[in-house]
């Protein structure tokens, strides 16, 4: 990787600015980074803070670009891959990087054209602060180099995960992809435990916070499996006991598993209704 690599983003939200906060000045110069998004006040803002350069519609400077980061939602992937037409050189093929959910590299690659690059990628919004995770998958025709590229850019923001299928994308969409969401969904439900238990609402978010963030990091430089971290805090006949008891009575786990592979199947059935559009 070398200060010469020229990366276009089309779409200037939350996860480009994320990657780009990581890439800029270090994998790149900021100048090397164009952003496409029609709303101002974000490019101006990316502009601000990274030096990059901005335009409100696909331009000229696509064509330069060695890599092109899809960052739209996926209702509007065909309308963007349309007007990305244009600016695409089949023969020189820059790796396209999408990370939009349910949208199959099958699809995107025949509303480009035929096009032979693509990884498609799933990140998570911890990388916002370069702790997320990226499930990745690279087609056919995305060289080694290419696939080198794309595990940089998205190891700005944190760990990479590469997958020799991408069936296994929609799996990993629902466990790191949405998971943050579950998270935060637990958290949710500590903090009104505290509430109802009497203590302030300021104590419950510190100690439902520092207890995720503590217990993912002991799991994290752990070597044993999480089950056997959770036996060691669970005395039978103890509080933790009578908690975990309680949860799997309600079938908490259960109901957890199933939601996940609810996700799953819902992005299963995305990529089918947007890909026959």
């Amino acid at each position: 990787m070398t200060q010469a690599l020229k990366i276009a983003f089309v779409g200037g939200g939350n996860m480009a600015a994320a990657l780009i906060a990581g890439l800029a000045g270090k994998l790149t110069a900021g100048s090397n980074i164009h952003v496409i998004d029609p709303h101002a006040p974000a490019l101006e803002k990316l502009n601000t803070q990274f030096g990059v350069t901005t335009a409100a519609a696909a331009d000229d400077a696509l064509r330069a670009a060695d890599v092109i980061v899809l960052a739209v939602k996926p209702q509007s992937m065909r309308e963007v891959a349309a007007q990305l037409l244009s600016f695409l050189d089949v023969a020189k093929a820059p790796l396209v990087l999408t990370i939009a959910a349910g949208i199959r590299s099958v699809d995107l690659a025949r509303w480009l054209g035929d096009y032979p690059a693509i990884v498609r990628c799933m990140p998570n919004t911890p990388a916002l602060i370069g702790m997320g995770i990226t499930g990745m998958v690279a087609s056919g025709g995305v060289s080694a180099a290419q696939r080198a590229q794309a595990d940089a850019i998205l190891a700005a923001v944190g760990t990479t995960v590469w997958l020799d299928n991408e069936e296994k994308i929609d799996p990993v969409t629902a466990i790191s992809g949405s998971g943050p969401a579950y998270v935060f969904y637990f958290i949710e439900a500590m903090q009104e435990a505290a509430r109802e238990l009497g203590l302030s609402d300021e104590q419950g978010t510190q100690l439902a916070i520092a207890t995720f963030t503590g217990a993912a990091q002991l799991a994290a430089n752990s070597s044993e499996p999480a089950s056997v971290l959770r036996e060691r805090v669970t005395s039978k006949g103890g509080t933790t006991y009578a908690a975990l008891t309680s949860m799997e009575e309600s079938g908490v786990k259960a109901a957890i598993v199933k939601g996940i592979k609810a996700a799953a199947a819902r992005g299963r059935e995305l990529g089918e209704e947007l890909g026959n559009t």
